[in-house]
């Protein structure tokens, strides 16, 4: 299969125990957001290297839940860890609202594109970016892996015999998006890989659950492998 050209840098984000969930997505989009695009417009524009697409991911609230959302931002070759984490020390409101985060370098796969079916709800008057699309349900895996394992037999496993076993079961369900992103630097990332399946619905995701068999990954997928959910996304560079 073949992987997206450059690097998908993931940033996982999480709120401080004193912020408001609510409080940390107002800011995220509203203010930080368009501190992104506009940098990275302003670095395009000096034909400097920069990131050609932007899209936040906002998991649904669960007791006890590791993260609140991801960033996601396609760049032409991996970024090179920072010396510290951004938002240490905060540069603008969200980040002032959000623990410290670091960029996850991955190799990106798109089974069946979700940018095919999601409709972007696009503004009248203000700037068209950010933007959001919703009405979905989405489902993230945060894939851990067993102590000791072979990373490349997983990755071979996963593209060859468990991507066109979850492709067929979205196929049968009315899936109809289906992403998977592999850390380009295992040992050091803090998980394998994500992987994201979009649906109309809800029922949809139920339908998947009741329909997808075991293949294998099993003998190297950790059992504390996260699945966190969501309704809507955040456009900032489409």
């Amino acid at each position: 299969m073949q992987a997206t050209d450059g690097a998908r840098m993931l940033y996982l984000i999480k709120r401080k125990p004193e912020t408001v969930r609510e409080e940390l997505v107002a800011h995220w989009f509203a203010n930080h957001m368009p501190i992104v695009i506009e940098g990275q417009k302003a670095q395009r524009e000096r034909g400097a290297l920069h990131a050609w697409r932007y899209i936040a991911t906002v998991f649904e609230a669960r007791e006890g839940q590791a993260w609140d959302g991801v960033a996601a931002l396609w760049w032409d070759k991996p970024l090179p860890q920072p010396e510290r984490p951004f938002g240490d020390p905060p540069t603008d409101s969200f980040q002032a609202k959000a623990e410290p985060y670091l960029p996850w370098a991955t190799r990106e796969y798109v089974v069946m594109d979700p940018r095919s079916t999601l409709e972007e709800r696009a503004p009248t008057t203000e700037p068209a970016y950010p933007n959001t699309r919703a009405n979905f349900h989405k489902v993230t895996f945060l894939v851990t892996t067993k102590p000791g394992i072979d990373f490349e037999a997983l990755f071979e496993h996963w593209l060859a015999i468990h991507v066109p076993n979850v492709r067929d079961v979205m196929e049968q369900v009315g899936g109809c998006g289906y992403v998977v992103s592999h850390s380009i630097d295992p040992q050091a990332a803090p998980y394998a890989g994500m992987a994201e399946l979009y649906f109309p619905d809800r029922s949809d995701w139920d339908a998947y659950r009741d329909n997808i068999r075991a293949d294998g990954m099993e003998q190297w997928v950790g059992n504390d492998t996260l699945v966190l959910h969501a309704s809507m996304e955040m456009v900032g560079i489409p």
